[in-house]
């Protein structure tokens, strides 16, 4: 079939040009080597298991927090009565940033966006009666991921559970964080050091558990195209390698609990393609660069659902239809955990109803839709297997830039990163409100009537006075002169650079708080100091 060449190429986000047909030749120019490998086989192009999800359905882990311990609580029992199979513990700005609820600071924002945790009492009371042996949990949290990753297992140990058998996953990837969330507190270095404290720990008394999730997810949502939110992510997770190598550890003690956290939204095609080329280059840097000699340790494991960046305000109920792509583009994917934006989330935190919503959308993917009962059923496909091949060369290149400016860590110490995702932000925000890039409901098929709001999850400000409350109790009843041992312990331990989970772990059991571990540690590293570009 004769192609005329005069009509104009499509251009994808990543400024891959997209022609109007693929044939085999095609993906023979778009790769060096054909990839002929199944699924479960080097390099994984086409999943990390031979059966993927014919032998066990991806986990589904919803985002959710809010509030105090007690409403998390229920809010958590409730998903897991309807089918959820992994937490994802969302925590406030506060608990984020290393403040405790009766710091200043901390007023308004008290249990907004997530839980409000300043012990490990408080912890105690979210996860009681819930099974930790049976529900995997996610902590998204990073500039005090060492703290709450250390409540985390004190809890389960005085519970009874053996954490050496404990799964589950903390964000703790804390240099995403300067370039999109901005939750950092402490400077680039300590805080990478801090992260690897985490793996370090992880490696040697939790095996199982994963101590990072490097997240291209928020590079992506502050701007980045799919390919630089790729190519960001495999460079800060080379960069967490790099400092967890130096400690002594082998690369198979330790990146097989490596994980990602990516974005979803955009062109369907585009997006299917990244995770495919991405995780073949991921095993491929793994194995060759790092001579990882098991398997596992290459395999490029990935929790993938909807990006809120995606979503709209405008014509609201679009996004459900928008999440059931994202999720269906998640499922082609192969990812090994979901979790979905609710669509009331360009507005508020889900509602139970939102939540539930997308919660039964990614439910009926695995139950009605057939999404389980074949491997990458796009495998194959010539416009997939092209675009998988240029997107694994083009993440190279970005990587190469990356490594040419003096590494990531360097990049973003001196605001390189953030300045140019910033200026790419701005280009596409353009482009939208010009109509130069199509959305739904926003630019074009609008209609003349306001902005339709949706129902919102309500703030309760009394959530403030009993977080409060709470902790004057806890400190009232704690043994005062302990605290301040461990404490002491964890200055001394920071100034000999040594591995400060330990120290920290103590400092949890007789209830040091979140805002006086913090405080600690701002004061043998100092704070982050944010460059400026204008």
């Amino acid at each position: 079939m004769k192609i005329n060449k005069e009509i104009p190429k499509v251009k994808l986000e990543s400024g891959i040009d997209v022609d109007p047909l693929y044939t085999q030749e095609d993906v023979e120019k778009s790769a060096t080597t054909i990839d002929k490998s199944n699924p479960g086989e080097y390099p994984f192009t086409r999943g990390i298991h031979d059966l993927m999800y014919r032998k066990r359905p991806f986990t589904i882990r919803q985002y959710a927090g809010f509030g105090t311990p007690t409403e998390t609580h229920e809010r958590f029992l409730y998903l897991i009565k309807n089918g959820q199979t992994g937490l994802n513990v969302a925590f406030d700005l506060p608990t984020q940033t290393g403040l405790d609820s009766d710091d200043p600071r901390a007023a308004g924002e008290i249990g907004r966006v997530g839980m409000s945790v300043d012990t490990l009492a408080d912890f105690e009371e979210v996860f009681d009666d819930i099974d930790l042996d049976k529900i995997t949990v996610s902590l998204t949290i990073n500039g005090s991921a060492i703290i709450l990753v250390a409540m985390y297992l004190a809890m389960a140990q005085k519970r009874g559970f053996d954490i050496s058998k404990l799964r589950g996953t903390a964000q703790n990837d804390i240099l995403k964080e300067f370039i999109g969330r901005g939750t950092w507190i402490f400077p680039v270095d300590a805080s990478v050091k801090m992260v690897v404290d985490v793996i370090d720990y992880c490696a040697r008394e939790v095996p199982k558990y994963s101590a990072v999730s490097v997240c291209g997810y928020h590079i992506r949502e502050s701007g980045a195209n799919p390919i630089q939110e790729m190519a960001y992510a495999f460079c800060i997770a080379k960069a967490y390698i790099d400092e967890t190598l130096k400690r002594g550890l082998t690369i198979d003690e330790f990146a097989s609990r490596l994980s990602f956290n990516f974005d979803i939204y955009g062109n369907f095609f585009e997006q299917i393609a990244k995770f495919r080329g991405g995780r073949r280059l991921w095993a491929k840097i793994v194995k060759e660069q790092y001579n990882a000699s098991s398997d596992k340790s290459s395999w490029l494991r990935m929790i993938a659902g909807g990006g809120g960046g995606g979503l709209t305000k405008e014509q609201p109920e679009n996004n459900i239809i928008r999440s059931a792509y994202y999720a269906l583009i998640s499922a082609l994917s192969g990812t090994q955990t979901m979790a979905l934006c609710s669509y009331d989330e360009a507005f508020t935190i889900p509602t139970e109803k939102a939540a539930e919503i997308s919660l039964r959308t990614m439910q009926i993917l695995t139950h009605e839709m057939g999404l389980c009962d074949t491997v990458d059923p796009l495998g194959g496909s010539y416009y997939v297997e092209t675009l998988s091949n240029q997107f694994e060369s083009e993440i190279v290149k970005v990587m190469e830039t990356v490594d040419a400016e003096g590494g990531i860590v360097n990049a973003i110490a001196t605001g390189k990163i953030q300045e140019s995702i910033s200026r790419q932000a701005y280009a596409r925000e353009s482009a939208i409100q010009k109509g130069e890039v199509p959305k739904v409901g926003v630019n074009c098929f609008k209609k003349e009537e306001e902005v339709k709001t949706v129902e919102f999850h309500p703030y309760d400000e009394e959530n403030a006075k009993k977080a409060i409350s709470r902790l004057q109790k806890v400190k009232n009843e704690r043994d005062d002169d302990a605290v301040e041992k461990c404490l002491n312990q964890i200055k001394t331990d920071a100034a000999a650079n040594v591995n400060l989970m330990p120290s920290v772990i103590e400092a949890v059991k007789v209830y040091a708080t979140v805002g006086e571990i913090t405080q600690t540690l701002k004061d043998a590293y100092g704070e982050y100091d944010e460059p400026i570009y204008f």
